[in-house]
């Protein structure tokens, strides 16, 4: 079987549900998770689902995902706006990188516009809530089919 696909998670989002509903829905991270499961099912695509509040943590996934996984979907929440490192292990990994968020970043505060994660990614979802994820699994497997 093929190396499955990893799909990072950020701080805070393991708040899912309860945390600013009003931005972030209703919808959990073991939703997500399901989501991407049955997602991966449909797709052929193995999943491996983490969620970190730490910023190294995450960092030590990506850099595992370049001997383990296939693709990153990543959700890199706050980090988003600021971490080079996450940057860094993204591009050193060399995998595809779809990057994902619940909220349109570009409708909010000034300082989420900014994505250091884009700069890695060979694109980027924003706006639909958990459907995002789907939308990324979907890329990540048309992306893959174009590599082999």
């Amino acid at each position: 079987m093929a190396k499955p696909v990893l799909v990072l998670n950020g701080p805070n989002l393991n708040l899912l549900g309860t945390r600013q509903p009003e931005i972030y829905g209703s919808t959990t991270l073991e939703d997500v998770r399901k989501l991407c499961e049955i997602a991966g099912q449909r797709l052929d695509l193995g999943i491996r689902f983490e969620q970190h509040n730490s910023e190294g943590e995450m960092v030590t996934a990506i850099q595992s995902a370049r001997e383990n996984a296939s693709a990153i979907v990543i959700n890199a929440a706050a980090y988003t706006h600021t971490s080079i490192a996450i940057l860094d292990s993204l591009l050193a990994s060399e995998l595809p990188v779809v990057e994902v968020h619940l909220s349109n970043i570009h409708r909010r505060e000034e300082f989420r516009k900014n994505s250091y994660v884009s700069q890695a990614a060979t694109g980027v979802i924003c706006g639909f809530g958990a459907k995002g994820y789907e939308m990324a699994l979907d890329a990540v497997a048309d992306l893959l089919k174009t590599q082999s």
